[in-house]
């Protein structure tokens, strides 16, 4: 890419994201007004809830552009590092011949989508609703352009362009017939009329697709790819509309409680990206610093308080690990102890609220949000002691000195981050009085964060804004396109009964309900090292809900279950994501990485085996 055409995409992407912080601003302003208008003059804001889901829904594919754009969406990406250097060129373009056929089937689909769904007169406000949802055929075929452009740009040849060209065609076209056939040709009395033997070549082929989905999956593909490829064969394969996928996408985005995830995922940025961290750093040392194990505990609480608004424990590391990596040396921690507590405690905080994972896990098992909220508290703070008892035992082990208590640093450590240690405050009080939806909190939290970070401290303008925005968005749209693609893939599977029967498979076989939890636990963790948590809640909860009903397990019991072994799974060797971003952030290799978490790993394996044997602990407070 020459100087003249970076330069053209550094603008694209610059109004891009303009135009998200504006929709991200108004998204968080309409919900606080709302609260203050109700208040006020007990009523609201006309159509504020349908432009708020309509808002989100821009962020979400425009976000999801962002991240097609730099290559940052949600992937496995396990299977590629085992594949031999000389077949990654294939590999890479295995995975995108499909990933840009599919992207035309979903802007083709999207289209028809529009055209079914919404009426020419149906409007939200002043705003054509067709226009409000024609951002996703508009993004669908954006992705697709820029990845075309990309695998063409890479091309070492005329001759590999050429067969780029004939293989794009012909996968293209075999997975945007269906589309067209749906609409154009009565394609289900086509279906009906099928002999046994093309029933049987329909069945191969599906089989076959789907494999192959897998298998770019497993090898990098995006797994919104994966999900939605797999929903759309299944749908088309048998006639079925493939507009259902769309129209799925659209309820699930443009949920009632979606937009809480973009708010406090822009919190927990605007955090990270100010210096927030280092004011909260000074105030744990201080406080704790005084006593044996106190600057661990300092160090685990911090993590937490990160990993509690950022959801994505990557960011933790990434945000704080630097700054207490120096701490904790200039303390006398060892290298190897330092670079495995912070790497351990870089998903602590998944359990406390408004953590994104337990809200994104009540919106996908139609759980009380409130009630997780409370379920969590007891597991996450056994989670931290389990942690914190290693720290407290190392550092008598070691004589790590301790801090006189200096009252006036302390009181100066206060008053620094005073602002910061309101905020949790704020949104308990605003969330569990009842007079703020969890959207609305989350609106609250968004706005007293940027008067704090902007206004009283300083650490941002606009332009730091943007900045934040840039960095977030990638993650808003990845995580809430998966979320469309996956309620498309679970309608298909409810109605075809699917979690059900895999439940009475599953019964069949294992009648006692400790060795179905401890099952659950191993497969639990695996899942944690290969899948991100928002990915992994959304794929397999809705299989676990109905063996859970099996077993007699309480929901909310199950819910605390996943969120601690995903918990524990960014840590689990040999590739969960924690210890990737440890090695890249301390500069170390993964096998010293590895080596550094193992007392962490177990001490952590032990806490969620309590949580798993114990629910009292995650059901005391809401039976």
């Amino acid at each position: 890419m020459n100087l003249e055409e970076a330069d053209k995409k550094s603008k694209f992407e610059y109004c891009i994201n303009i135009t998200i912080t504006s929709l991200v601003i108004l998204l968080s302003a309409i919900p606080v007004l709302e609260v203050i208008i109700r208040i006020l003059f007990q009523t609201g804001i006309t159509a504020s809830h349908a432009l708020m889901r309509h808002i989100v829904l821009w962020i979400a594919f425009l976000g999801s552009y962002i991240a097609t754009l730099n290559g940052k969406h949600l992937a496995i990406e396990a299977g590629r590092k085992y594949i031999p250097e000389r077949f990654q060129r294939a590999t890479t373009s295995f995975c995108k011949i499909i990933e840009i056929s599919l992207l035309l089937a979903f802007f083709i689909t999207s289209i028809y989508f529009i055209f079914i769904a919404f009426g020419a007169n149906e409007r939200i406000g002043y705003l054509s609703t067709r226009f409000l949802v024609a951002i996703m055929p508009v993004c669908f075929l954006g992705m697709a352009i820029n990845e075309i452009i990309k695998i063409f740009k890479k091309a070492p040849s005329s001759s590999k362009k050429a067969g780029y060209l004939i293989a794009l065609i012909l996968v293209g076209l075999f997975f945007c017939i269906p589309s067209f056939a749906n609409n154009v040709y009565n394609l289900p009395g086509f279906v009906n009329s099928l002999t046994d033997g093309s029933i049987a070549l329909v069945q191969a082929t599906k089989a076959i697709v789907i494999f192959l989905l897998v298998l770019a999956g497993v090898l990098g593909a995006p797994i919104f790819i994966v999900l939605g490829g797999i929903a759309y064969i299944l749908f088309s394969a048998w006639g079925g509309y493939t507009e259902i996928i769309m129209n799925e996408m659209y309820v699930a985005i443009t949920g009632n409680m979606i937009p809480a995830i973009p708010l406090f995922t822009i919190t927990g940025f605007i955090l990270s990206e100010s210096k927030a961290g280092k004011r909260l750093v000074n105030f744990f040392k201080e406080s704790f610093g005084w006593f044996p194990g106190g600057i661990i505990i300092a160090a685990v609480l911090i993590s937490a308080f990160f990993t509690t608004f950022t959801g994505a424990s990557g960011v933790t590391i990434l945000a704080v690990g630097g700054l207490m990596y120096i701490i904790l040396q200039n303390y006398g921690v060892d290298q190897k102890f330092r670079t495995g507590i912070l790497t351990s405690s870089g998903s602590i905080g998944l359990l406390f609220p408004p953590s994104l994972p337990i809200i994104l896990y009540a919106i996908t098992a139609n759980l009380d949000i409130r009630q997780l909220f409370i379920a969590g508290i007891l597991p996450g703070i056994l989670i931290v002691l389990s942690v914190s008892t290693l720290g407290i035992v190392y550092t008598r082990k070691h004589k790590i000195p301790c801090e006189k208590i200096n009252f006036l640093k302390l009181i100066k450590g206060v008053k620094e981050c005073f602002w910061e240690l309101l905020l949790p405050f704020i949104i308990i009080i605003s969330y569990f009085s009842g007079w703020a939806t969890i959207t609305e909190t989350a609106a609250i939290a968004v706005t007293y964060i940027l008067i704090v970070e902007v206004f009283i401290h300083r650490d941002l303008d606009f332009k730091g804004l943007i900045a934040v925005v840039k960095k977030s968005v990638p993650v808003i749209g990845g995580i809430l396109i998966i979320l469309g693609m996956s309620k498309a893939l679970s309608f298909y599977m409810v109605d075809e009964m699917i979690p059900q029967r895999f439940s009475e498979w599953v019964s069949a076989r294992i009648t006692s309900k400790i060795v179905f939890l401890i099952l659950l636990n191993i497969a639990l963790l695996i899942i944690g090292c290969f899948m991100d948590i928002f990915s992994a809640i959304l794929v397999i909860v809705p299989l676990l809900i109905p063996l859970a009903e099996v077993y007699g397990i309480d929901p909310v019991h199950l819910a605390i279950i996943f969120l601690a072994n995903l918990e524990l799974g960014y840590i689990t060797p040999p590739v969960g994501l924690n210890i990737f971003l440890a090695s890249y952030r301390f500069e170390q290799p993964l096998e010293k990485i590895y080596l550094s978490i193992v007392p962490f790993f177990f001490i952590m394996l032990l806490a969620v085996i309590i949580i798993t044997f114990v629910p009292q602990l995650s059901l005391m407070f809401i039976r």
